[in-house]
């Protein structure tokens, strides 16, 4: 079921959107359909009882009861001012008028619209009005007559099964001779109400067929575009369960999203991958120079220990000094790759250089200053001094004769600090390799002359966690130059 949720909420969001739309535009339908077939009626009635009021106009009163149109099947009355009824079509035939129904089942209502419909409150007609119901606000009203079983008006008892409305409408006009008169005339609104409910019935069928269509076709439409998370969701499951990170998921090849997760998902991985081996290839390198200066302070101690007399205490301690150097890069390391991120405190390169450069008077090489801007940058005063000296002693193990360190404001503001050496310099295809850590270009020089290969891989991780860069170049003097650029705290 949690695998299929995705699915099913969609599938059910679906559902319900098409169901609600659905609704509202069978509402809407259903109304506009409803007054289309009302006003249909209406103008249908209305038409007629202009007809039958023109014939009436060509037409003496006596005439009136033979007029053609008192001869259909829907019902039709000419009543004069008084009220009486001249002539009637065979629904209403001897019906009392049609303005009198409403007085008749609603005696309490007042005058039943006969002012609209030229009649008067005459209560000597004989008009029964069983079931009528008047809208006498209205210049059409609608009438519920009496039907038989086949939709035909009656008013036999034996033949009455129901009412059906009627929109009637009133049209006043004069006969021939004068005689003022007002024409109703009624169209059945049967059709109208048996389409309606026919539109309605189909709505309430079809709506549910219809909305389990949608839901199933939403399901199999996401069920296909999610089967490539599903294969991507399988693949990291089996990558977590072998711990092969070689391995990668397959990407779709359309390009959607699915696609772009995948690929995000497979440059993750390699990134994962490289930071793994990385990883164990540093534990790997750090145990191996770890190992060197442990097992030499080891033999001393072992051998002051049968022979006190042939203790070398200055190679126990020079051990013991590089095995903290070696503890100290490392624990740098490892915070700068947990994301160590330097104070962002005012330095002020030139003075950092000042301060160094004097604590290390016992360098094998002169350093020359020849040339110090002053300039400020932002970040760990401490980690700056350990990039300098890093540079430093990388310089004094490979100068032939002496160092130099400059620092120098360039057009955009960045401070860049170089520390140059005339020996032999770095290959042009090695110097990116350098900062790799535990990297020594001399594999064949001796352990004790050069350091663990950790100092210029430190140095730029600091650089780049100041937001600056380090990068080996040609120096003037024939040897190597690195330079140190970094954003000026003013910049």
């Amino acid at each position: 079921m949690r695998r299929a949720s995705v699915r099913v909420r969609a599938a059910l969001g679906a559902t319900v959107v098409v169901a609600l739309a659905l609704v509202a535009a069978g509402f809407f339908v259903v109304a506009t359909l409803r007054d289309g077939l009302a006003g249909t009626a209406r103008l249908g009635a209305e038409n007629t009882a202009r007809s039958t009021a023109a014939q009436a106009g060509h037409t003496a009163r006596g005439a009136i009861p033979d007029l053609d149109g008192l001869d259909g099947d829907e019902p039709v009355q000419v009543v004069d001012a008084s009220g009486r009824v001249l002539g009637a079509s065979d629904p209403l035939e001897g019906r009392g008028p049609v303005a009198d129904f409403a007085r008749v089942d609603k005696p309490d209502e007042g005058d039943g619209g006969s002012d609209d419909d030229g009649g008067d409150d005459d209560d000597g007609d004989d008009g029964d009005g069983d079931g009528v119901e008047v809208d006498s606000d209205s210049e059409h009203k609608t009438l519920s007559f009496p039907v038989d079983d086949d939709g035909d008006v009656t008013y036999d008892k034996d033949d009455i099964v129901g009412s059906q409305d009627f929109s009637v409408a009133a049209v006043q006009g004069r006969t021939r001779d004068g005689t003022p008169v007002t024409v109703y005339a009624g169209a059945s609104l049967g059709a109208q109400q048996e389409a309606v409910s026919t539109v309605t019935r189909s709505m309430l069928f079809g709506l549910p067929v219809l909305l389990v269509v949608v839901g199933g076709v939403t399901w199999l439409v996401t069920r296909r575009a999610l089967r490539p998370v599903e294969g991507i969701r399988q693949e990291m499951s089996a990558i977590t369960a072998s711990t092969d990170l070689s391995r990668r998921v397959p990407e779709p090849e359309a390009r959607d999203e699915v696609a772009r997760l995948a690929r995000t998902t497979n440059e993750t991985l390699a990134a994962l991958e490289v930071s793994v081996e990385r990883q164990r290839r540093f534990v790997a390198d750090a145990s191996h120079e770890l190992r060197s200066p442990i097992a030499s302070l080891r033999t001393q101690l072992e051998v002051a220990a049968a022979h006190p007399e042939l203790l070398d205490v200055d190679g126990a301690v020079e051990d013991t000094v590089r095995l903290q150097a070696l503890a100290a890069d490392l624990l740098l390391l490892a915070r700068l790759d947990a994301g160590e991120r330097p104070v962002g405190k005012r330095v002020s390169l030139a003075e950092l250089v000042r301060e160094h450069v004097a604590q290390r008077a016992g360098d094998p090489h002169p350093v020359r200053l020849p040339a110090l801007d002053d300039g400020e940058v932002l970040g760990s005063a401490g980690q700056l001094a350990r990039v300098l000296g890093n540079l430093l002693d990388n310089a004094q193990r490979h100068a032939a004769s002496r160092v130099t360190v400059r620092v120098r404001r360039e057009g955009d503001g960045t401070l860049a600090l170089a520390v140059e050496d005339d020996g032999a310099g770095v290959p042009e295809d090695e110097r990116e390799r350098i900062f790799e850590r535990f990297v020594r270009l001399d594999d064949a020089r001796s352990r004790d002359e050069g350091g663990a290969g950790l100092g210029l891989a430190i140095a730029r991780d600091v650089a780049e966690r100041h937001g600056g860069t380090l990068r080996a170049e040609d120096s003037e003097a024939g040897g190597a130059r690195f330079v140190l650029r970094l954003p000026g705290a003013d910049g």
